[in-house]
C-alpha cells in the first residue's frame, strides 16, 4: 500500500456530530444584531431544522451542500438582514472550536508518512474550515491532498469521493487504504471503489471482518497490511 486515506472529524479529530449543542452566543448575537428577536432555544432549533431540510435532499442522492447555502436559507427564513458570509464565518468559528486534536497524532503522522504518503478525506460544507484544522494543528504539510465532499460537489459514500481522492494522488484503488469511524462513508464505501478500508469501531457495533476493525487510528502502525 502507497497511501493512507484518512477520513477527518471523528478519525483524526474529536467532536460533536450535533450542528447545535455547542454555544453559539456570537452567532445568535448577530441575527439578534439584524434585525430577528428569535430567542436562543428558537435560533437553535431554526438553524437546525434548516440543516436538516438540506440533510433530507442530501440523502436521496448524497450530493454535498455548503455553509454558505445554509447560511443564506437561514437568514432568509429568520428575515435576517445581514451578510451570510458573516454569519457563516461565526458559526464556523464557533462550532470548530469544539474540535480537538488528540494527543500524539503528529508523531503518529511522521511516523506513517515515512512510507506512505497521506491524504484526508473528509465530509464538510465548509472548503475552508479542515485546512484550518490542519494548519492550526501543525499537520497540515504532512499530507498530499486534502479531498472535501464541498468541494467535489458529492458527500461519502458517493464513488466520486474516493475516485477524486485517487486522482489526487495519482495512485489505483489497490495502492491506498482509507481509515475512519463511519460505517457507510469510511468502510463500505471505499470497499465498493476497491480500496482496503479500516473501520474504528471500538464498540464492535458494525459487522466487519474483525482484521480490518481498529479501536482508534493509533492501532494503524500495529496493522500488518499498513506495512505491505
Amino acid at each position: 500500500m502507497s497511501a493512507i486515506l484518512f477520513d477527518f472529524f471523528g478519525t483524526l479529530v474529536s467532536y460533536s456530530p450535533s450542528r447545535v449543542d455547542q454555544g453559539y452566543p456570537r452567532s445568535h448575537q448577530f441575527v439578534r444584531d439584524h434585525g430577528s428577536a428569535l430567542s436562543y432555544g428558537d435560533f437553535l432549533a431554526g438553524l437546525d431544522a434548516c440543516f436538516a431540510s438540506f440533510d433530507a435532499r442530501s440523502d436521496i442522492d448524497d450530493r454535498e451542500f455548503s455553509m454558505a447555502e445554509v447560511a443564506s436559507a437561514f437568514l432568509r427564513q429568520s428575515s435576517v438582514d445581514g451578510d451570510a458570509a458573516e454569519f457563516e464565518r461565526l458559526y464556523l468559528a464557533e462550532w470548530s472550536a469544539g474540535v480537538a486534536v488528540p494527543d500524539g497524532l503528529k508523531p503518529l503522522l511522521l511516523e506513517l508518512r515515512r512510507d506512505h504518503r497521506l491524504a484526508v478525506v473528509s465530509n464538510t460544507h465548509s472548503p475552508a474550515m479542515v485546512p484550518e484544522l490542519l494548519t492550526g494543528a501543525g499537520i497540515a504539510d504532512l499530507f498530499d491532498a486534502v479531498v472535501l465532499s464541498v468541494d467535489v460537489g458529492w458527500r461519502k459514500p458517493h464513488p466520486a469521493v474516493y475516485a477524486t481522492a485517487l486522482e489526487a494522488l495519482g495512485i489505483t484503488a489497490a495502492e491506498a487504504i482509507f481509515v475512519g469511524d463511519s460505517y457507510a462513508a469510511d468502510f463500505a464505501g471505499p470497499d465498493a471503489a476497491g480500496i482496503t478500508a479500516f473501520l474504528i469501531d471500538p464498540g464492535k457495533t458494525a459487522e466487519v471482518p474483525a482484521e480490518r476493525r481498529i479501536d482508534s487510528v493509533f492501532d494503524l502502525p500495529s496493522r500488518n497490511r499498513i506495512s505491505d
